[in-house]
């Protein structure tokens, strides 16, 4: 019998195949081979292929499409509700694909091309090396105290502290030794990330939505490019409120007897997006009274009446919705209510 849909839970080596008829009842199972997988699509009849969005799916998603199959992603969020529990296995897993797939409420993520993942890859290379500065920033800095050394914050104070502890006559050798490694990995993961962001801006500065986005304030280069390579289809969100709330920067809801309750943020979607955003609007707060529009009126009146931290996060929502703004309508940034004499 024909299957006009098809769940692959897909793995490094053995894939598992889940084909269901129009009516949902399954139709074959069967276990694949990472070899088997172009040659048994290529003989399956045009059809719906459902993948969960995860490692690799992206690359399977273009080999399965380029066969001729009708390829979506869905979210591992919406697999996970239909997995039988107590029955957790890759066949499960497959029908559970197919399940999720035709539940009305699933937003399926768009394929990306390889041009966006290889964009990407420069976001995440880039994202683990500040991770690791960060941990070799405070490694030094921890070993210094142990010893009676300190530093101001800030990484421009590194070489300070290297200077006072390669004076001292007082250290052992050995600790000199020691922070010396740690300074000089750090220096080079440094030079690494200031690599990776010359190319990155660079490739920002050539892309027409990375420009636009580039015109609103507290969205610099290295964000807008991370946007434009993470959101294939900026029209498969309904709303900018769809777009913030992928981002997590909605609040949590609890109602119950026609009460609702707001709770901190969702924190759901893509964390790298939402982080540069928030350290975006962190950068506005400082310049709130410089920013002569309706936009910075608003932001200098909500931290008179909300902690700091709340003006954060309010403000990151309210620029993932000009994101989305200017995505859809393919426009630059204007800020309204303008003065004259700010020129």
């Amino acid at each position: 019998m024909k299957a006009s849909i098809i769940g692959l839970d897909i793995a490094k080596s053995v894939f598992q195949a889940h084909g269901a008829d129009a009516n949902g009842k399954c139709v074959f199972k069967r276990k694949l081979g990472r070899s088997e997988i172009s040659a048994f699509f290529a003989k399956l009849d045009p059809c719906e292929v459902v993948l969960e969005a995860c490692g690799s799916a992206h690359y399977w998603a273009r080999v399965i499409s380029r066969i001729g199959h009708d390829v979506r992603l869905v979210p591992p969020d919406r697999v996970k509700s239909f997995v039988k529990k107590g029955k957790k296995n890759d066949a499960v897993d497959a029908a559970a694909i197919c399940m999720a797939a035709t539940h009305p409420d699933t937003m399926c993520v768009p394929i990306k091309s390889e041009e966006q993942q290889g964009v990407l890859s420069l976001h995440s290379t880039r994202a683990l090396l500040v991770k690791q500065q960060t941990m070799l920033s405070n490694a030094l800095r921890a070993l210094a105290s142990e010893f009676g050394l300190i530093a101001p914050l800030g990484t421009r104070h590194l070489p300070e502290l290297m200077a006072k502890i390669e004076t001292s006559a007082d250290l052992p050798a050995t600790m000199k030794q020691s922070a010396m490694l740690l300074f000089e990995h750090y220096e080079k993961v440094a030079q690494s990330i200031d690599a990776l962001e010359v190319h990155i801006r660079a490739r920002a500065k050539s892309d027409e939505d990375a420009r636009r986005l580039m015109t609103i304030p507290g969205v610099g280069p290295i964000t807008a490019s991370l946007i434009v390579a993470s959101v294939a289809d900026i029209g498969s969100f309904a709303s900018a409120r769809h777009f913030a709330a992928w981002l997590g920067l909605v609040p949590r809801q609890h109602s119950t007897g026609g009460k609702t309750r707001l709770g901190r943020i969702t924190k759901t979607g893509n964390r790298q997006i939402r982080t540069l955003l928030v350290l975006g609007a962190t950068a506005m707060l400082h310049r709130a009274h410089k920013w002569d529009s309706a936009a910075g009126q608003w932001l200098c009146e909500l931290m008179a009446r909300r902690p700091r931290r709340l003006a954060t996060v309010a403000l990151a929502n309210k620029m993932a919705r000009i994101i989305w703004a200017l995505l859809s309508r393919k426009e630059i940034y204007r800020p309204a209510g303008v003065s004259v004499s700010a020129g």
